[in-house]
This record gives structure tokens, C-alpha cells and sequence, in this order.
């Protein structure tokens, strides 16, 4: 469980940050604690592959998921519900089927873990802005995250900015900068991150490397809480557009594994709306262009990044394309049961049915499904 809210008091004392350094995804190629390298790992570069770092705990030995910050700033992110559904499983023809409703973080989504962390590390450096490329839930939520902690944040979104989420980011304290698209974001999330007092908690690169490392080190908690509740996946369904939840998830339960908690580590499969990281495993190149259209919102975006790669390979799971068609009809199904899902997270329900189908997973199978954020985070959706 992450840490109870900072007072405002305590927003000037400064949290510890607990790791030694970093290392390459890829290469495991050490880095120095205090060397923050936007470009990724230099060795890895070298050879034409962009691989973003991970923090690195030196071994430290624990019995939970290691985390970046003795003291997090937090708003109650976290512990989200983590719930049996009999009746779903018996639709999807496996075992055991549970939802875990990061709906229930504090604004909205699983974002919420990402913002936490990432502002912990503005405060630590003692920035004055965060700045993140977002059209969606990652805006909304390090904008209030910002706000509560006395700090700036700038947004780089998309052209035509739904106007729901233009207004709560206005109430929350945000500027607003429009792009037509993710050069032009990136471009100024870049500029602005060579700035002093600037922390770039969004990807900025191309080719695409994800999220600041640090704030990627939040989603691990969710393999924590699922181990603290009893619940043990073989499976793990994730919807995904540049993959820093599902490596979240992935290296929260390879430490599980590691410290002997878990006896095997469970598959993740990342869901994508077109073929992206389904085209990478099938040979394609991981670095290219993959565009497509799309209505999943919270995973539209046509890059790969080496951190689904390695969340789907390492695990043993892979990727699962559910297009539009097919997430409408989950998410009205869905609805029908009482469930609100955004867009994509009833496309991740939908893709346990088609990896049933497709005997990628087996009767047997217990499966985590991530969903999200709820339904009224899509932009088309009646409210």
C-alpha cells in the first residue's frame, strides 16, 4: 500500500529515493543513480535498438515488490478492487476470471500510480512543472496530481481535445498545449524537458521508449496487491498502447518471482486495437511506424516500444488485436452485467474469449483483467 496523503508542510521535505541506479530492459548495462539518460540505454542504441532503463535495487532482498521512494506522495492511489467473477469466467470458458478496477483510483484510472510516483520524483528533484504528451487519462491525472502538490503541469495533446477533458483539465490548474500529432507533441514535451525544473513524466522519443522509468515503477504494486489478496493469475489481460503497464505489472510479478513468492510468472497479453506489437512478434521491425484508426481512445498511438516486447516474450504471453467492433460489443455486454469499462478495457475482455478461441489460453486458466478506467473516460460515450 502506498504511503497516506503528504501535508502541505511536508511537500518541502524532500522524499528519499531507495534505488542504486539503473539498468538496461535489454542489456541489463548499469547506470549511475543520479544519470538520468532520456535516449535510453547508450549500448543498446548503439546497435540500433532504443531500450528505455529500469530502476535497479542492487538485489536488495525483500519479500514484496520493491519500491522507488521510502515516502511516495499519494492521494489514496492503490488497494483497488480486485474481484471474482463466476459468470464472466464461465462466458470466457476459464476458471477463475478477476477484475481489478483501477476505475477506483482516485481520478479515475490506473494512471493514478504513475502520477503518484512521478510527481514523488518532482518534488524530490525539486522541479516546478511536470509535462506529459496526453489526450487522456495520464493528462487528467498528473494535472491533479500536480495541483495537489503545488506544482505546474503542461499537457501536449492532440488537436480537437475532447471538451469534457478540457474542462477538467482547466479546473485543474493545467496548460494545455495542442498538437495535430505525436511529432509535434513530443517535439515540445521534449523541448520543455532540457529545461530546468521540468520532469517529462510521458515518452518523448522516437523511436518510442515510454514513460519516465521512475513513474513506470508504480504499476508494479498492482502484482503486490494481487498476491496480498489471494489472487494468483496464470494470465494477465492488459489493454496497451505504449506498454508501460503492462511492463509495470510484469516486473512487479518477476520480483514476486524472484523472492520466491510465486512459483511461476504469469503470461501477460497485450491487447492493441490494430496490429502494433502482434506485427513486431510476427518479425516485423520493432521500431517501425504501425498506423491505424481507431476509437480505443486510451490506446490508440502507432509505436512499439521495447517495453511491451519484453512484457509479452518474457512472460510467454503475446499480443491480441480486438478491433472497435468487437470492443463496442464487450463493452455493451458488459454494461448489460453492471460493468463500466472504457473502450479498450472491454477490449481486453473481449481478447480472453478470442486467446480461448484461439487455445493461446487453456480452461484452466486464471485470468486478471485490467480494466482501466470506466466507461465515461471515452470521449463518444452518453453521459
Amino acid at each position: 500500500m502506498m504511503s497516506a496523503v503528504l501535508g502541505h508542510a511536508d511537500l518541502h521535505s524532500r522524499p528519499v529515493r531507495l534505488i542504486a541506479g539503473w539498468r538496461c530492459l535489454r542489456c541489463n548495462t548499469a547506470y549511475e543513480a543520479h544519470r538520468t539518460n532520456p535516449i535510453g540505454c547508450v549500448s543498446c542504441l548503439a546497435q540500433g535498438i532504443h531500450a528505455s532503463l529500469r530502476a535497479d535495487y542492487s538485489a536488495t532482498p525483500s519479500m514484496r515488490v520493491l519500491q522507488a521512494y521510502d515516502r511516495p506522495f499519494s492521494l489514496g492511489e492503490g488497494n483497488t478492487p480486485c474481484t471474482p467473477s463466476p459468470s464472466l469466467a464461465r462466458t470466457t470458458d476459464v476458471v477463475q476470471l478477476w477484475i481489478k478496477d483501477e476505475s477506483c483510483n482516485p481520478t479515475g484510472s490506473h494512471k493514478d500510480r504513475m502520477s503518484a510516483i512521478g510527481i514523488t520524483q518532482a518534488l524530490e528533484m525539486g522541479a516546478h512543472t511536470v509535462v506529459l504528451a496526453s489526450s487522456g487519462n495520464a493528462a487528467l491525472s498528473a494535472a491533479r496530481y500536480a495541483q495537489a502538490a503545488g506544482l505546474r503541469c503542461e499537457v501536449a495533446a492532440y488537436d480537437g481535445l475532447p471538451r469534457a477533458y478540457a474542462k477538467l483539465l482547466d479546473e485543474y490548474g493545467a496548460v494545455c498545449h495542442s498538437f495535430a500529432d505525436n511529432e509535434g507533441r513530443w517535439a515540445f514535451v521534449r523541448e520543455r524537458a532540457q529545461q530546468l525544473g521540468y520532469l517529462a513524466l510521458t515518452n518523448y522519443s522516437l523511436p518510442a521508449l515510454g514513460s519516465a522509468p521512475l513513474a513506470i515503477e508504480g504499476y508494479k504494486l498492482i502484482a503486490q496487491e494481487c498476491i496480498d489478496n489471494a489472487v494468483s493469475p496464470t494470465d494477465v489481460v492488459v489493454p496497451t498502447a505504449r506498454g508501460d503497464l503492462a511492463w509495470g505489472i510484469f516486473a512487479g510479478f518477476r520480483e514476486l518471482l524472484h523472492a520466491g513468492r510465486i512459483a511461476v510468472l504469469p503470461r501477460i497479453w497485450i491487447v492493441e486495437p490494430f496490429a502494433r506489437l502482434s506485427k513486431v512478434l510476427a518479425g516485423a521491425e520493432l521500431h517501425a511506424t504501425y498506423s491505424g484508426q481507431t476509437a480505443q481512445f486510451s490506446t490508440a498511438g502507432a509505436t512499439v516500444t521495447y517495453l511491451q516486447y519484453q512484457a509479452a516474450t518474457a512472460s510467454l504471453g503475446g499480443a491480441v488485436v480486438v478491433n472497435d467492433a468487437a470492443a463496442h460489443s464487450a463493452r455493451d455486454e458488459l454494461l448489460a452485467l453492471g460493468i463500466s469499462a472504457e473502450l479498450c478495457a472491454a477490449a481486453a475482455y473481449s481478447a480472453i474469449t478470442t486467446l480461448r478461441k484461439e487455445e493461446r489460453i487453456s480452461a484452466s486458466s486464471r485470468v486478471l483483467w485490467l480494466l482501466t478506467a470506466n466507461a465515461s473516460r471515452d470521449p463518444s460515450f452518453p453521459t
